[in-house]
């Protein structure tokens, strides 16, 4: 696997975990769409995702 560079380190600094690697919110990590955020955030955005409990009966 090849090294980042110290500017692509930088942009990516909020990613990268204590391996330095890029990890993904695990809500993000099998979606398909490309707006993934980073595993350090607590509270999840995200218009593509559905919860299955938050559903409501007819």
């Amino acid at each position: 696997m090849p090294r980042m560079s110290k500017k692509r380190k930088e942009e990516w600094a909020f990613f990268l975990n204590d391996r330095g690697r890029i990890a993904y919110n695990a809500l993000c990590r099998r979606c398909v769409h490309n707006c993934k955020q980073s595993f350090r955030t607590v509270v999840i955005v995200c218009p593509h995702y559905h919860s299955k409990r938050s559903h409501r009966p007819p």
